[in-house]
């Protein structure tokens, strides 16, 4: 199966950017929404992440202004710093720019970057090194009132798992994708997929081999009524079951391990249009402890 995944991931289907939360129908409207008050439905995804252990996601804007244009988690600070990880995709300037985007914390305060590291094996091939689809942000102050700071795992065993992942994107249903129509409001929200792909980090990988190290999550539809394309279950695993949307990038994909939230995946991409069938993405952080450490030492890990 892993095989037939790699393949996807390596150029069979196209990947998009994480272009918010694409979430059920059903959920949708239980929650409100309707025509003409499309935005309204999205309060149970919004107090989901609103929950406490959540708090250091972090929303970015190019000097535009447009807030939501990708995410990001505070890993924690040193004596004068603190530290954020996000997505390397998203940095287009060259040599990378630490400064083409403003962050803004839960509480609307802005925040300017003053260094950034891009994982040294990224080569900005979506296809191929997806798994090191990593950067880490250094902001030039300690950042307060976020809470604990995350605590990232280490282990293997994400299959099978359910992920709650978290941003600030673009919003929409499964039976649309993602339409600005949804997307009123700035809060935001998260959503939860069951593993259904996940694939080792190759360090060997030749060019044009894929380097693994993915995690991937479908959206089904409510009636089962479409396979899912990882081979998982055909129905949702739960009623705040979504995809990633556009501005998701760099946000964080978190699982319950041993009674805790663990911070497992940075979010990467999606195949498809975000819509039922469709397919999200993340980045396996378990394998890039070292230099995660290597940049912070003083973010927080399971082992």
């Amino acid at each position: 199966m892993l095989a037939r995944l790699a393949a996807a991931v390596a150029g069979t289907l196209a990947p998009a950017l994480a272009s918010g939360i694409i979430i059920l129908d059903e959920t949708w409207r239980e929650e409100g929404g309707r025509p003409g008050r499309e935005w309204a439905g999205f309060g149970a995804h919004e107090a989901l992440a609103a929950q406490p252990q959540f708090a250091g996601v972090l929303s970015f804007a190019t000097h535009r202004g447009n807030w939501g244009e990708a995410s990001g988690t505070w890993l924690g600070n040193d004596e004068h710093h603190a530290y954020v990880l996000t997505a390397a995709h998203i940095y287009e300037e060259s040599p990378p720019n630490p400064r083409e985007y403003m962050l803004r914390d839960h509480d609307g305060n802005q925040l300017q970057p003053d260094r950034l590291w891009i994982h040294p094996l990224w080569n900005r091939d979506l296809n191929l090194r997806e798994g090191y689809d990593l950067a880490i942000l250094r902001i030039p102050y300690r950042l307060e009132n976020l809470g604990e700071a995350p605590l990232l795992y280490t282990g293997g065993s994400e299959y099978g798992q359910q992920l709650t992942f978290v941003g600030y994107g673009s919003r929409g249903i499964g039976s649309v994708g993602e339409d600005e129509r949804f997307s009123r409001q700035a809060a935001k929200t998260a959503a939860q997929g069951t593993v259904d792909a996940w694939a080792d980090l190759e360090h060997h990988a030749a060019k044009d081999e894929s380097a693994g190290n993915y995690l991937g999550i479908s959206l089904a539809r409510e009636d089962g009524g479409i396979e899912n394309p990882l081979g998982g279950d055909p129905r949702p695993p739960t009623r705040l079951a979504g995809l990633l949307g556009s501005g998701d990038s760099g946000g964080p994909a978190w699982m319950q391990s041993g009674g805790r939230w663990v911070l497992v995946g940075v979010s990467s991409n999606g195949v498809g249009s975000a819509r039922y069938g469709d397919t999200s993405w993340f980045v396996r952080v378990s394998p890039h402890h070292a230099w995660i450490r290597s940049i912070f030492p003083g973010a927080r890990f399971t082992e």
